[in-house]
């Protein structure tokens, strides 16, 4: 929990009277942030409650096949794509007769890309790994989302496992392994002698129930997990590594993806641990399709040259509405980031991280308006992001260089809100905070943030909101 402001946050003031850390002034000026910020009911609608309270009955399916029954051969050696393929092409018969389970015994299986049906389960058995194969015609080629744009690029790998506008889909096991074997695309991504952009290790796009579990992924080429244009999505008890190495290897992506939970994972990349994005510039723009509703908890997370947890740089649909609680962050580059530019458009609103652990973080916090990549140069440059209603709180760190590096942009500057953070610098640290084209407000907080997050709401604040409050009510009956 994210202390008594996340539950007057997500519950009520009557519920935080019964927390026994709840003083009761410190109840009131939450309540009062809360009211400065904008209440719960308009950040979150009707949906306020944490998306990872309500997870799917994962229900045995009536039938199951084994893999061996499709001709496969668990040695490490056989190429297995047909065998995936035929297997699923089979299974699909079943999606109205109650959907069917592919099992995936012991063994070491090597495919390439194939695709998923609705209403079905892959399950990994224990010492059963699915190995991706380092042969790029394995994994075909397929159009680039429309909310990326062409690019140069018009064509990108497909991903090794695929699911395409899917009701039901279930990925899971008892900790089976997803071995993406990314060296090979990591040796030719730096040598510059891939003819398309990277695969992923799961993409699943415009589908409806997704639920990934239970799994260890290794050596993503790109992405491990990519819900994109998703709806209830749930990611849950996985571990996900690529070595330090990895070139913007990243764990777990919901891209224009809503009602999405993240919990109980342990996560290490070369680059991002966990990243949300809706889009790209004018692409992204015009699909309009934000990421919203998205839990995250309990999580341990590794981001070797990036970010633990990042939000953008591609953000152009919106990013709103965001939980991340119990964060437990360690050797990373940077522990949160919010990453944007001129031309994005979009929003990032709405989001709270409370309850965090860092340990030998360059950067604790950062939010950047000046990563300026953009697919081509047709991206509209009044097109400003709008960064607003950031909350961190309840963070304690160690060995940190550099508590925050916020930059926003001069148009469009970042709102951003500080309570109860204690940061122990190292020895190598030089400045504490760096701020520019950012407002809000910070309590509780050390090392002492930077002059434009300085200021906490007066008492005098306190009445006057407390004013409306009251005159609000009156108007209302």
């Amino acid at each position: 929990m994210c202390g008594c402001l996340f539950e007057v946050f997500f519950l009520s003031p009557l519920h935080c009277t019964f927390c026994r850390s709840c003083d009761p002034k410190k109840m009131l000026v939450a309540l009062l942030l809360l009211l400065v910020f904008g209440n719960a009911v308009e950040i979150f609608g009707e949906e306020s409650d944490e998306q990872c309270r309500y997870k799917p009955e994962l229900d045995p399916r009536p039938h199951s096949v084994s893999i061996v029954e499709f001709g496969a051969v668990g040695d490490g050696k056989t190429l297995n794509t047909g065998a995936f393929q035929n297997a699923i092409f089979y299974l699909n018969s079943f999606a109205d007769k109650g959907g069917a389970q592919l099992y995936v015994p012991a063994g070491k299986w090597l495919t390439g890309s194939f695709n998923l049906t609705s209403h079905l389960t892959l399950f990994l058995e224990k010492d059963a790994t699915i190995l991706g194969s380092q042969d790029p015609s394995q994994w075909g080629i397929t159009n680039q989302l429309p909310s990326y744009g062409s690019r140069t690029e018009k064509k990108r790998y497909r991903s090794l496992i695929n699911g395409y506008s899917l009701s039901d889909v279930v990925i899971t096991g008892n900790n089976g392994i997803i071995d993406g074997q990314g060296s090979f695309w990591w040796d030719a991504f730096v040598a510059h002698t891939l003819n398309y952009s990277r695969p992923h290790l799961v993409e699943i796009v415009d589908s409806v129930g997704v639920v990934v579990s239970n799994l260890t992924f290794l050596n993503a080429p790109s992405y491990n997990i990519h819900p994109v244009y998703c709806s209830h999505v749930l990611v849950q008890n996985i571990s996900a590594y690529a070595p330090p190495s990895s070139p913007d290897t990243v764990g777990i992506v919901p891209d224009s993806s809503d009602h999405v939970c993240i919990e109980n994972s342990d996560i290490s990349m070369g680059f991002d641990a966990i990243a949300l994005k809706s889009g790209w510039d004018e692409y992204g723009i015009a699909y309009n399709r934000s990421t919203t509703y998205v839990h995250i908890k309990e999580v341990q997370l590794q981001a070797s040259a990036g970010s633990a947890l990042v939000f953008g740089s591609q953000m152009s649909g919106g990013i709103s509405n965001v939980l991340a609680q119990q964060l437990h962050i360690n050797n990373s580059f940077t522990g949160i980031d919010f990453r944007t530019a001129i031309g994005r458009g979009g929003f990032m609103k709405n989001i709270t991280a409370c309850n965090v652990s860092m340990e030998n973080v360059n950067t604790a916090f950062s939010a950047n308006g000046q990563w300026s990549t953009h697919p081509d140069d047709k991206y509209d440059p009044s097109a400003l992001p709008v960064v607003d209603k950031i909350t961190i709180g309840n963070v304690i760190g160690v060995n940190i260089t550099i508590a925050g590096n916020f930059s926003g942009i001069e148009d469009s500057p970042f709102g951003i809100s500080l309570y109860n953070i204690s940061l122990s610098l190292n020895a190598a640290s030089s400045a504490t905070w760096v701020c520019s084209n950012v407002f809000g407000s910070s309590e509780n907080v050390y090392p002492e943030p930077c002059p434009e997050l300085e200021s906490s709401l007066s008492s005098s604040s306190f009445v006057s909101v407390s004013t409306q409050i009251s005159d609000g009510l009156a108007t209302d009956s």
